[in-house]
């Protein structure tokens, strides 16, 4: 049986990625075998309804209109059900309107501690709430937004993740958002124990639009992929102030669990789908699209197995050696070479006019086309 792997954090990866176009072929073979890890996971998905007033974006999450929301699941370590349940609950909530997204989060704490107060500095150093926004959710061109309970703020752009040679681009700026957060305590005061903070976040669809291929504001029954990440240390008091227990790395506490220690792998974030107020609670097929994606997604880190052992993408699924219960799982994947890699298929529905394809490529990039 294949062991796990240590509990090597991938944010740590980031650190030495960020500026290179290119990712060495040590880290493909030693990413190889993530999927071993990620494909029984399934992603959540969440329905979001639409408004028709915009909640006050003031931290507090008091206003009317969040009580047509519901929660999001409680979250898990990122890693799932092999890592023990959080040690402090935290949950989500989402709502939309015309204008926009808007994201509410409870994080209980009992002791509230913010050490970062310059924008765009290393906000996961701190006790942290993160969003990661694929607008189209082709696993390319997505967002970034991270913020402590002071509400200092780290906003990226990735036109791909890093694992396929992504490049964050840290001096971007998500025009037209806003943060705000309550604190249910005192911070950064060890005397007392605090309950928690909750975040606001409003996402407009201006900006949102700038990196997806869909029209936003959304249709009904359109969805976007969002990933909810809480960077949680262990703290000492000393001296009568916090300190970080020497020795010990981040909890990673997330909404939709990735199977790894790697928030950049958007095929495992959650589905959002955006549904109106009368009928929230419509069925969505969200379980197809996931079942498509694990599909290609096969094929693709099965490629970068290949790959990272011979230097070459595979140019027919034979030449995988896929087992064959795998291989039952993939009927109808077709398979093929091009000038920059590979290209994998499906389709799904019934032609003339109600088929779509759906296609992956080598830089992990999935988008579907109607079948003409």
């Amino acid at each position: 049986m294949k062991s796990r792997p240590s509990r090597l954090n991938s944010r740590r990866v980031f650190l030495f990625l960020v500026g290179w176009t290119l990712v060495p072929s040590f880290a493909w073979a030693q990413m190889a075998g993530d999927w071993d890890f990620m494909r029984s996971l399934m992603p959540r998905d969440y329905h979001c309804v639409q408004v028709k007033e915009s909640p006050e974006i003031d931290g507090k999450l008091n206003d009317a209109v969040w009580g047509s929301a519901s929660w999001t699941e409680p979250f898990v370590d990122i890693e799932g059900p092999v890592r023990p349940d959080p040690r402090q609950p935290t949950r989500a909530k989402m709502v939309w309107d015309a204008k926009g997204l808007y994201i509410g989060a409870e994080l209980t704490e009992a002791h509230l501690v913010g050490t970062l107060t310059e924008h765009d500095c290393v906000i996961f150093q701190d006790n942290d709430f993160e969003v990661f926004v694929d607008p189209d959710g082709d696993h390319h061109h997505y967002l970034e937004l991270e913020l402590n309970a002071l509400n200092t703020t780290w906003d990226l752009y990735l036109p791909k993740p890093y694992k396929d040679g992504g490049t964050a681009e840290n001096k971007w700026e998500f025009e037209g958002m806003k943060t705000a957060v309550h604190l249910n305590g005192t911070i950064n005061d060890p005397s007392d124990q605090d309950r928690g903070w909750s975040v606001e976040i409003f996402l407009p669809w201006s900006s949102l639009q700038k990196h997806s291929t869909k029209s936003l504001p959304p249709k009904l029954g359109d969805f976007m992929r969002l990933g909810f990440s809480r960077v949680q240390w262990q703290w000492n008091i000393v001296d009568g102030k916090y300190k970080k227990v020497e020795g010990t790395k981040e909890d990673n506490w997330i909404w939709s669990a990735q199977g790894i220690i790697d928030m950049h792998r958007p095929e495992r974030w959650g589905y959002v789908v955006f549904v109106g107020a009368e009928n929230p609670a419509v069925e969505i097929k969200t379980r197809d699209w996931i079942a498509v994606e694990n599909q290609l997604m096969e094929i693709y880190h099965r490629q970068r197995t290949f790959h990272s052992k011979n230097g070459r993408y595979a140019g027919d699924l034979p030449e995988l050696k896929i087992e064959p219960a795998v291989l039952e799982s993939l009927s109808g994947v077709q398979m093929s070479l091009t000038a920059d890699g590979f290209v994998a298929q499906v389709v799904v529905g019934s032609k003339p006019g109600g088929a779509t394809r759906w296609l992956v490529r080598q830089d992990s990039r999935m988008w579907s086309e109607p079948v003409q």
